[in-house]
């Protein structure tokens, strides 16, 4: 829907929407009875989709990939590659979740620990209403139980369908299943948003991820888990970006 509108950055892509605009083809996909398939990008998920084929083309799959990372968005910059702003899975979610209870659409939760799922099921009853919601499971199933979970949403029917699941998993079951659940109008990968949503994760305060530290607030809550992911990740992700720099910068000198 908005492949000539992407930009591409490291073997993969990006539209430069804006918050509102982003919200604006989702209202519109509702409206008109089509899907929209939602993901997005951040250091992390940008070097792991340079070695991942699977991931790569789950997520060069989506009709809109928005940046959700302060790393990634000084990294266009740096590029000279045109981008409003910023747009976080978790923020669009927020806003996303209030847009249907005021529209009339209905939501779908999959994923996250049971106890997890529930509470952010209570939560959005107490906000909202009990209408809001047309149907959860948690993230735990087999592979053989995946065509289940998929034909109970598409039984259900809902407007947003919020995957919880971490990546490559959210991907790669969107980019499989997404055929199968063409009622839904949108689907969405939003890691471990569920998590922050029920308060058993906190999220960085506004400042911290203003300046790019967010992954930092995150290492400090769960150092043992995400050490690697963070420090390591962070570091080749600042390795690729400079070497596609290095690379522009040698091909205007020879031209």
């Amino acid at each position: 829907m908005y492949s000539k509108d992407r930009i591409s950055l490291l073997n993969t892509y990006y539209h430069n929407l804006s918050m509102a605009e982003t919200l604006d083809a989702v209202r519109n996909a509702i409206s008109n009875g089509h899907q929209i398939h939602h993901s997005v990008i951040n250091a992390a998920k940008v070097v792991a989709l340079q070695k991942d084929k699977s991931l790569r083309t789950s997520v060069n799959d989506a009709d809109i990939i928005n940046i959700d990372g302060q790393a990634v968005l000084w990294a266009a910059k740096l590029l000279n590659k045109p981008i409003k702003e910023k747009v976080s899975g978790i923020d669009l979610m927020d806003r996303l979740v209030a847009l249907a209870y005021q529209e009339g659409y209905t939501i779908y939760l999959l994923g996250a620990k049971e106890a997890v799922l529930t509470k952010v099921v209570d939560i959005y009853r107490k906000k909202y209403n009990d209408q809001l919601i047309a149907g959860y499971r948690n993230g735990y199933f087999s592979k053989e139980e995946e065509i289940d979970v998929f034909r109970d949403i598409e039984e259900k029917k809902p407007n947003i369908l919020f995957i919880a699941i971490s990546t490559p998993k959210k991907e790669n079951l969107l980019f499989t299943y997404k055929n199968q659940i063409k009622s839904v109008n949108l689907i969405m990968g939003v890691g471990g948003s569920f998590d922050v949503i029920a308060g058993y994760t906190k999220r960085a305060p506004v400042w911290m991820q203003n300046l790019g530290l967010e992954w930092f607030y995150r290492l400090i809550q769960e150092p043992r888990r995400m050490w690697r992911r963070y420090l390591v990740g962070n570091t080749k992700f600042i390795f690729l970006i400079l070497r596609e720099k290095l690379v522009k910068g040698k091909t205007k000198t020879d031209e």
